[in-house]
């Protein structure tokens, strides 16, 4: 029984398309979807005032990416709650998942680059690898 789904939103195509396949789970489980916008923190921040803002830039990024996601929730009548974090993308997302204890997380196939997952090593294999609850990679 899924009583909590979480959703990696990034504001790609991919994120998008994994936000609508969980708002169909939501329907059939009668549950709420949580989505997780995460922007990386500078490497090495000189003060907490970078720290600060960064987090308020990553508000202003996102303000659109939620603002969409608000609306495609609404025409499917959906509660979303957005969660807006700062940090790297695989830790906090897994951490996130551990400490809300939720039942699945959904995430696109490819977030931006095809090219930079290959070099990098993928966020969503990460993520696959790494999380503590099912994982629904949608393509």
């Amino acid at each position: 029984m899924l009583k909590k789904i979480l959703v990696g939103l990034d504001g790609s195509k991919g994120s998008f398309k994994a936000l609508g396949e969980a708002m169909l789970l939501a329907i059939l489980a009668g549950t709420e979807v949580h989505t997780i916008s995460v922007e990386e923190v500078p490497r090495y921040p000189g003060t907490i005032d970078e720290v600060i803002a960064g987090k308020e830039a990553a508000d202003t990024v996102y303000a659109s990416v939620i603002e969409k996601a608000q609306s495609m929730a609404k025409d499917q009548g959906v509660t979303l709650k957005p969660f807006v974090m700062m940090g790297h993308e695989v830790k906090t997302i897994v951490e996130f998942v551990s400490q809300n204890q939720y039942d699945l997380l959904v995430i696109g196939f490819m977030g931006h680059s095809a090219l930079y997952d290959r070099v990098m090593g993928g966020t969503c294999q990460a993520l696959v690898r790494l999380t503590p609850c099912p994982v629904l990679v949608v393509k």
